[in-house]
């Protein structure tokens, strides 16, 4: 998801205000320093956050990237009593974004009638891309890249793990949803609501052939229960 917000950043914004850019990269430094002098008042950083994500709306980069931004400098480190900033925002705002947020987002956007729909759509270029964009994709660069860094010696294996348990976990990365459908409302926006259709229709296709394949990989592979 963060890769995907950042090519969000790169490649779907607009025309850019120098006068706005400015004014984040402002917020920016205060929430640096803000960071190395050990302040650690949720609510400090929020309200810069506000002014962050404003600016940056208004400087053309699209404004997801702001979140992003905000949550490299709320001090992640505990206290003398446990006590970690980011750790406690992210447990006020999950059960917010888990029950709320996402659940809306997905029923606003995934919204797709069958009727009228021919295989012709189904075989569509677009649906065809975005569906092994996600089965095919997924899986190879995410165990590809398990892969290079084990070898590289950048990390390893736990005793318990296998590589079949990675290969599957790959697969189940395949399921995209809310990011997948927002990259996809942001690249065919010119395509009219026909795309919209064919868009959906991939995502959902990528997505369910690559739950089914990472349930099955799974379910062969996992030791049952009692063994």
């Amino acid at each position: 998801d963060l890769g995907a917000i950042v090519i969000i950043a790169l490649f779907y914004s607009g025309a850019l205000s120098l006068e706005a850019l400015g004014l984040a990269a402002a917020m920016l430094a205060v929430l640096l320093v803000m960071n190395i002098k050990g302040v650690r008042r949720i609510s400090a950083y929020l309200l810069i956050g506000v002014v962050l994500w404003a600016s940056v709306l208004k400087s053309g980069v699209h404004a997801t990237l702001a979140g992003v931004l905000l949550a490299f400098f709320i001090p992640h480190r505990r206290d003398e009593t446990g006590h970690s900033p980011l750790e406690q925002l992210e447990h006020d705002l999950h059960s917010v974004v888990a029950f709320g947020i996402l659940p809306l987002f997905a029923f606003a956007n995934a919204g797709i009638s069958f009727r009228g729909i021919t295989t012709e759509v189904f075989f569509d270029p677009v649906a065809l891309g975005i569906a092994a964009g996600l089965f095919f994709g997924k899986q190879l660069g995410i165990f590809s890249a398990v892969w290079v860094a084990v070898r590289l010696g950048f990390c390893r294996l736990g005793p318990e793990l296998r590589w079949s348990y990675i290969y599957g976990a790959s697969l189940l990365c395949g399921i995209g949803f809310t990011m997948s459908l927002f990259i996809g409302s942001l690249a065919f926006q010119q395509g009219g609501p026909d795309y919209g259709v064919v868009v959906r229709l991939g995502i959902i296709v990528g997505s369910l052939v690559s739950a089914l394949a990472g349930y099955v990989v799974l379910h062969r592979c996992l030791p049952r229960a009692g063994r």
